[in-house]
């Protein structure tokens, strides 16, 4: 079995590729997914089909979509289809559970990857870091759930698995930057600066990188672009550690430590604990 959600909806239950056609039988497998081998109650899967306007057929009509859901699942999967449908998509007590392992949903092993990579992140193993976050990063395939409606429960979702993704890119630049890797995290953080355009940590990340490559001038104008955005648009200034950066520019210091451009410290100190601002980790 391989469901992925990171990106459209696909699924694979063994003989053959199916995924429902029809919008709500694919928003039901998809919110059994993102809870593999946990029951969903059944109304949550009212709340998440019809909101707060459920009909009076609702239970009725969830059933009929779970039967016909056992159907493509039994036509997938090969000889003995229908005894394998109903372990897959089971019926339990108050509700239904996918029985589907984390290594076989995408945005679950995304989840465990990224666990495993802040655990190696509160160790400073830059380079366990990296590799997990940078494994877990590449199952995206782009938006979450690009081609399926999101009805309430579905719509939290998805914002918790995208600031999933926005941590996992913050640490893995940050682990990247910490082992000397400013120039192959170049293109990465450009686009990311252009998709979060008063993303502070972003930009003290670009800065760091752009002045590893020997681009004095662009880490430069950077700053100059964020401090603009963010009094224009928000009135505010950037904060004390990018215009810490700033000044250690601009003095021909080096800048703040590798390890720091990730910042360990700033707004995560509850997550990767209490090391000094301008300590340096091992690389």
């Amino acid at each position: 079995m391989d469901i992925k959600l990171l990106g459209t909806l696909t699924a694979n239950f063994g003989q053959r590729s199916w995924t429902p056609s029809a919008a709500k039988h694919r928003q039901v497998l998809a919110l059994l997914a993102l809870r593999a081998r946990r029951t969903v109650p059944v109304w949550e899967l009212v709340d998440e089909l019809w909101g707060d306007r459920p009909p009076r057929s609702a239970q009725a009509t969830l059933q009929t979509y779970m039967m016909q859901l056992r159907r493509g699942i039994a036509a997938a999967s090969g000889p003995d289809g229908a005894a394998r449908a109903k372990q897959i998509l089971a019926t339990a007590h108050g509700g239904y559970v996918l029985n589907a392992a984390p290594g076989q949903v995408d945005a679950l092993e995304h989840e465990h990857l990224v666990s495993a990579g802040l655990a190696a992140a509160r160790r400073r193993d830059h380079r366990l870091t990296s590799e997990l976050l940078n494994h877990a990063l590449g199952l995206w395939r782009g938006d979450v759930l690009f081609d399926v409606p999101l009805g309430p429960v579905l719509r939290v979702e998805v914002l918790r698995l995208q600031e999933s993704r926005l941590s996992a890119f913050e640490i893995c630049v940050a682990a990247d930057l910490a082992l000397g890797r400013g120039i192959e995290v170049l293109a990465r953080l450009t686009e990311l600066t252009a998709r979060y355009p008063l993303h502070e940590r972003f930009h003290l990340q670009l800065m760091l990188s752009q002045y590893q490559a020997g681009r004095m001038w662009q880490a430069l104008e950077t700053y100059r672009r964020l401090h603009t955005r963010l009094v224009t648009e928000l009135g505010l200034e950037p904060s004390e550690a990018v215009r810490e950066a700033h000044q250690r520019m601009l003095r021909g210091d080096s800048p703040l430590p590798a390890t720091v451009v990730g910042d360990w410290d700033w707004g995560m100190r509850a997550e990767l604990g209490d090391a000094p601002l301008h300590s340096r980790g091992p690389a």
